[in-house]
């Protein structure tokens, strides 16, 4: 797929420039994330089942991390990342987001249905999902709001990793190769319960500009 992504959290982290048209790659199977360019033209970065690593586009390993949930120990909501705890970061994150609802099927993820949830006007059934820790996500605990075509709306986390309740909203759906996929998504904060700042700015925008299904 194509995308950008942006928000005010990556200002925060000291990558303002965030990532602008680039192409990402998920593998729906296992969890992995290409994205190119990163950090830069000419090099890529890969998200491989909780290890992270740049190299070039010829496949020569720039930088490489086999542990990097464990370098965050200690960081605070304004600590800025690296570029590896950038990548991953938003490496995990695209695999979890993109794969889901197959991600709430998985081994290892236990789905309850919890109480619905009314806002502006619409009915959304509520899934909180459990997640093992040997899953790179955000945190243990997640909500995800669907509505009543089955399409998630909304999904609330707190980032172990960046230190923030979040509200993450889908908008906008199009169907590519027969797969529907929300084209904008934004994350906003949110306080202890579930009332979020949808009037404040975004903490992250993602805008989709195309995706390829393959099947491999």
């Amino acid at each position: 797929m194509r995308l950008t992504l942006g928000g005010y959290l990556f200002e925060i982290k000291r990558h303002p420039d965030g990532l602008r048209t680039a192409l990402v790659k998920i593998d729906p199977r296992a969890p992995r994330t290409l994205i190119v360019p990163f950090p830069e033209k000419g090099d890529r970065g890969i998200y491989e089942g909780g290890k992270i690593r740049i190299q070039t586009d010829a496949g020569a390993v720039i930088e490489e991390l086999a542990a990097p949930r464990s370098t965050y120990e200690g960081h605070e909501r304004r600590t800025p990342w690296n570029d590896l705890q950038y990548l991953y970061f938003i490496g995990y994150a695209f695999w979890n987001y993109f794969t889901t609802p197959f991600l709430l099927a998985s081994p290892g993820v236990s789905v309850e249905e919890v109480s619905p949830w009314e806002e502006n006007g619409q009915h959304w059934r509520v899934l909180q999902a459990t997640f093992d820790k040997a899953i790179d996500t955000h945190c243990a605990v997640q909500k995800f709001y669907f509505d009543r075509n089955g399409m998630l709306q909304r999904h609330d986390y707190f980032t172990d990793v960046a230190k923030g309740n979040a509200a993450h909203y889908c908008m906008d759906y199009r169907t590519f190769d027969g797969f529907v996929f929300p084209t904008r998504r934004r994350v906003v904060s949110r306080g202890e319960g579930e009332i979020a700042a949808t009037g404040g700015p975004s903490s992250v925008l993602i805008d989709i500009e195309s995706i390829v299904v393959t099947f491999e």
